[in-house]
This record gives structure tokens, C-alpha cells and sequence, in this order.
């Protein structure tokens, strides 16, 4: 499907060259829904328009899979197109090239800086006494903005000072958004503060982890958490709820009511494990927010790939497998998903 023109050379010195992806197209005209619908389709992914229906984009597996997706789709809707890598163009530069991403992501955090100032102008005007009919919609106005800058941040092939910029008024924002709602009992303020006690790897090691039969979201990810961190001779069990009383001393009860770790406050056993333990890493924090989404389903966070991930669980779990192999293969998931973030 896509055309390879140039290829780099292993002997050639010097740094290395950028490659690139061109994507061209062309579809019926109508319905001209599809035409936008292809439009906005590289636009989210961070393409840039040279000219006409041609795109362009930095080469990576990522984006040389979602090209192959859309020619496919360019040739159900009866259209045509093609793609190609090369790592030269005869008119721009490099230095060219990206400066067109970089404009482009220029408008998308002036646009943002923008949404972010009045925000802000709203928030000043209740922290000096004006009244607003639910205070409450400032928070889920500020978590809509949160979700654009990271969607803007993940088509930021080139970053500059415009996205770091962007991210310190966001992070000032949260906090003023914090002090001013706090005292006016906004939602979320009034929960009650939890302790997680912190624990020792060391006390944890070669012990049996007791968790309820049938495992789903949270249990196979503590489950993986626990193997791939905390005790890496874990070994399993599943009881009913009324076996509580009869696990033995060395045994870890997790992810069960009264269990050892389980549940505090709004965190699910998955983020009481990772704080017990203080396990760090972008992907496991990543991971985190997606298992709360799943399990606790308040919002709290933005996880895009929560959806799909946890119909592949619920696939798993309604196979019809023993609740070992259930485990396994979800454990299986989440070290997929660990190793992509990481």
C-alpha cells in the first residue's frame, strides 16, 4: 500500500535525517460527510495539509498503521490515494517541515490559552464574591480543558515554549480552581481525608494473595501489579466472601471487603497498591487512572483507551475459563499495555 522512496543508509554519517509519511487522497464528493470525516481524522492525528488532499507526517509505526486504516477506508468509500515515505523534499527543508507542525500546534494552544483565560477571569470573580448558579461546572469546565491540552500534547511532535506555557497556567489553574471551590463545598472538596499505610516490599514477598472468584478490572490488575513489582513468587487463590475467616496467616487478602488491601476512600485497590508500595512510573500512574475509570467510574480522570481495554477483560472473563486462566490472560493485558507506555 505505502510506497517506500528512500530509505535511510546504515553507513551513511552524519545525524540522521527525519522520514516522513505524505498521505493523498481523493473521495466522491458526496456525501460530504466523508470528505470532513477524513479531514478530521488526520487532523486529530497531528497531520499537516501541504496542499490540496496531501499530508503529511512524522514516520512511525503508529502513524504508517493509521495511513494503511485510512487508504483502506479511501478505498471502501469507492476513492483513491496512496502513501509514501521519504526523508527529502526537493523545495522545504526539514527546519521547513517542522515549522509547519509547529505553527499548526501554535494555533490549537492559542486557542486553549484563550479557553484557559476565561476561566480564569470566572474563577477570580467567585474568589471576590460573585455568585454562579453551580460552581461545580467550573470544575468539569476545567477537566475539558484538561483533556484538549492533553490532546494537544500528544499530536506535539515538535514541542516548544508554547506547550510548557500551556501547562503551567493549567497547573496554576487547578490550584486556584482547589482554593476557591474548596470552601464553597464544591464536589469533591468535602470527601473525607484517607490514610494508606505505607509497606515494605520485603514483608511481602512468596505469599499467597486471596482475592474473590471470578476476576475482573481491579483484581487482574492488582493482581499484575503484584507480580511484576511486589512478589514475583506470588501465588493466587480465589474464595467467596463468607471464606473470609479461613485464609491463613500468611495470606494477603486484596480487593475484599475487611481485606489487607482493598478499597480507601475514592482509590481503587489497584492506586492503594501502587501507593503502599510506592511504585513509580509514568505508565504505571497512566495504567492507574485507566483501572479507576473502569472501576470506579466517577470521572475523576480521562483514559482514553479505558473503553476498549475493559471489553477485552470482559471478553476474557465471560470465556468461560477457570478463574486461574482468567487472571493469566488479564494479567497478560496490562503487561501489553505496561510495555506500549513504557
Amino acid at each position: 500500500m505505502g510506497k517506500e522512496l528512500k530509505k535511510r543508509s546504515a553507513s551513511k554519517s552524519g545525524p540522521e535525517k527525519t522520514e516522513w509519511i505524505l498521505f493523498f487522497y481523493t473521495v466522491p464528493s458526496k456525501p460530504v460527510k466523508n470528505r470532513i470525516k477524513f479531514w478530521r481524522r488526520l487532523a486529530k492525528g497531528g497531520a499537516v495539509q501541504l496542499k490540496g488532499a496531501v499530508y503529511v507526517l512524522p514516520h512511525n509505526e503508529e502513524h504508517y498503521e493509521m495511513c494503511q486504516w485510512l487508504m483502506a477506508e479511501v478505498a471502501a468509500l469507492g476513492g483513491d490515494g496512496d502513501f509514501v515515505i521519504t526523508d527529502k523534499f526537493e523545495m522545504l527543508g526539514n527546519s521547513d517541515i517542522i515549522a509547519l507542525f509547529k505553527k499548526q500546534r501554535e494555533s490549537d494552544y492559542i486557542v486553549l490559552e484563550k479557553k484557559l483565560s476565561e476561566l480564569e477571569v470566572k474563577l477570580s470573580s467567585v474568589e471576590k464574591g460573585s455568585k454562579v448558579k453551580n460552581v461545580n461546572n467550573l470544575r468539569v469546565q476545567l477537566d475539558k480543558l484538561l483533556k484538549e491540552y492533553n490532546d494537544i500534547k500528544e499530536i506535539d511532535f515538535f514541542p516548544f515554549s508554547a506547550s510548557t506555557e500551556a501547562g503551567k497556567k493549567l497547573s496554576s489553574l487547578q490550584r486556584k480552581m482547589e482554593e476557591v471551590l474548596k470552601p464553597l463545598g464544591a464536589k469533591g472538596s468535602d470527601m473525607k481525608k484517607t490514610t494508606i499505610p505505607r509497606r515494605s516490599v520485603d514483608d511481602y514477598k512468596g505469599r499467597v494473595w486471596i482475592t474473590r472468584r471470578n476476576p475482573f478490572v481491579d483484581r487482574m490488575a492488582s493482581a499484575w501489579l503484584i507480580g511484576k513489582f511486589i512478589d514475583r513468587d506470588a501465588a493466587f487463590k480465589f474464595i467467596d466472601e463468607h471464606e473470609r475467616g479461613n485464609v491463613g496467616t500468611k495470606a494477603v487478602v486484596f480487593d475484599m471487603k475487611d481485606g489487607e488491601i482493598t478499597h480507601v476512600g475514592d482509590n481503587c485497590s489497584f492506586e492503594v497498591l501502587v501507593k503502599s508500595f510506592g511504585i513509580k512510573g509514568k505508565a504505571v500512574k497512566k495504567i492507574a487512572e485507566l483501572v479507576h475509570e473502569l472501576d470506579i467510574k466517577d470521572d475523576k480522570f480521562n483514559s482514553p483507551e479505558a473503553k476498549g481495554i475493559g471489553e477485552i477483560l470482559l471478553g476474557i472473563r465471560k470465556t468461560g475459563m477457570d478463574d486461574k486462566d482468567i487472571l493469566k490472560k488479564g494479567m497478560d493485558v496490562f503487561e501489553m499495555l505496561y510495555v506500549s507506555k513504557t
